[in-house]
C-alpha cells in the first residue's frame, strides 16, 4: 500500500512538473511568433532589458498581457468544470455548456450598453468594474439553473437540458443589446462572445489576478469536500458533511471562476469539459491531486490554443473560443455518446 502510494506520489511530481515545463515552453514560442516576429535570442535579451524599443513595445505591451490572460483564464475554466462536474456529478457539466458564460456575458454586455457604450474602453472602473458584473450575470444564471433543474436532487440530464435553454434565454438577451450597439462594437461583442482574449492591457491582468489567486487555491483546500460529496449524499451526510451548504458554497465558487474569466474572454466553451476529463485520466479522481493538475492543464491548452489561433492565419488573428471549441469538440461528442 505504501508502495503503491509512493508511485502514485512521484507520478504526480513528474506530471506536474512536465506540465509547467511545457507552459514554459508554450510560453516562449508564444513570445517569439507573431505578425512581428522576435528572434529567440531577442526575445531573452528583452525580458531582461536589453532588447529594443520596438521588441519592448511589441513584448511587453501587447504579448506579454495577453498571454499571461491566457493562462489565468484556463487555470480558471478548468478549475470551474472539474467543480462544476464534480458537485453535480454530471461528466457533461461545463460553464459554457450549461449556461454560466452566457449569464456573465449577458451581464458584461448590459453593462457595457448601459453605462460605458464601447467595447474599447480602458476606462479604469469599467476594467475593474466588468469582472463583478460577470460575476453578477453568472450567478444568476447559477440559481436559474439549480431552481429548474432541481425535482428531489439534480438529475444529469435535466442540468444539461435546463442549462441548454437558459444559456439559449441569456444568448437572446445578449443579441437584443447587441443590436443597439454601434456597428464596430457589435463586431466586437461577437468576436468577444465567441472566445477571444481582447483585453490585452496590464490593467486587465490585475483586474483578473486578485480573484485567480484567491479562488483556485481556496478550491483546492476544499478538495476534501468535493471527494466526499462525490461518494453521493447519503453517505456523505453519514460521515457528518453538511451537504447542500458544501455543494452551495462549491457551486459559487466555480460560478465566481467562469463568470470572472468570461469577463475577461468571453465566452470560451468545453475548456472546462474536457481538462477535467483528461485530468482524471493522468491522475485519476482523488481532487487534491486532479485540481492542480487541471489548473496547470487548462492555462496550457487555452496558451496553445491563444498561440494557434494567433499565428495559423497570421495577420489576422482566429479567436481563441474557435479554436478550443475545434479541438474540443470530437471529444465532447464522445462523452456525450457515452452517456447512459
Amino acid at each position: 500500500m505504501a508502495k503503491e502510494k509512493g508511485v502514485k506520489k512521484s507520478r504526480y511530481t513528474q506530471l506536474i512538473i512536465l506540465l509547467v515545463v511545457l507552459i514554459l515552453v508554450v510560453f516562449f514560442v508564444s513570445l517569439n511568433l507573431g505578425a512581428i516576429r522576435i528572434a529567440p535570442l531577442n526575445v531573452m535579451k528583452t525580458l531582461i532589458g536589453l532588447g529594443s524599443s520596438q521588441d519592448q513595445l511589441v513584448l511587453f505591451d501587447f504579448r506579454l498581457p495577453e498571454i499571461i490572460l491566457a493562462l489565468l483564464i484556463g487555470a480558471g475554466l478548468a478549475v470551474s468544470g472539474a467543480v462544476l462536474q464534480s458537485v453535480t456529478r454530471n461528466e457533461l457539466a461545463d460553464p459554457g455548456i450549461i449556461g454560466i458564460n452566457a449569464g456573465a456575458g449577458f451581464a458584461v454586455v448590459l453593462f457595457i450598453f448601459l453605462f460605458d457604450k464601447s467595447m474599447s474602453s480602458t476606462n479604469f472602473l469599467t476594467i475593474f468594474a466588468m469582472p463583478l458584473f460577470a460575476l453578477l450575470g453568472a450567478l444568476l444564471a447559477a440559481f436559474i439553473i439549480y431552481t429548474l433543474a432541481w425535482k428531489k436532487g439534480i438529475s444529469p440530464v435535466r442540468l444539461i437540458l435546463v442549462g441548454i435553454g437558459v444559456n439559449a434565454g441569456f444568448g437572446a438577451g445578449i443579441t437584443i443589446f447587441q443590436l443597439k450597439m454601434a456597428p464596430q462594437d457589435f463586431t466586437k461583442a461577437t468576436v468577444w462572445l465567441a472566445g477571444d482574449i481582447w483585453a490585452n492591457n496590464w490593467l486587465y491582468v490585475l483586474s483578473l489576478l486578485p480573484w485567480i489567486i484567491i479562488l483556485i487555491p481556496y478550491v483546492i483546500y476544499k478538495a476534501h469536500s468535493l471527494n466526499v460529496l462525490n461518494l453521493g449524499d447519503h453517505l456523505a451526510i453519514g460521515l457528518g458533511t453538511s451537504v447542500e451548504r458544501e455543494r452551495r458554497l462549491l457551486l459559487i465558487l466555480a460560478v465566481s471562476l467562469a463568470g470572472f474569466c468570461v469577463a475577461l474572454g468571453g465566452g470560451i466553451a468545453f475548456l472546462g469539459l474536457v481538462t477535467p476529463h483528461i485530468a482524471r485520466r493522468l491522475i485519476g479522481p482523488k481532487h487534491e491531486l486532479l485540481l492542480p493538475v487541471s489548473t496547470l492543464l487548462g492555462a496550457l491548452l487555452l496558451l496553445l490554443a491563444d498561440t494557434i489561433g494567433n499565428n495559423i492565419f497570421s495577420p489576422t488573428e482566429v479567436p481563441v473560443g474557435i479554436v478550443v471549441a475545434v479541438l474540443s469538440a470530437p471529444y465532447f461528442i464522445y462523452l456525450l455518446m457515452k452517456t447512459d
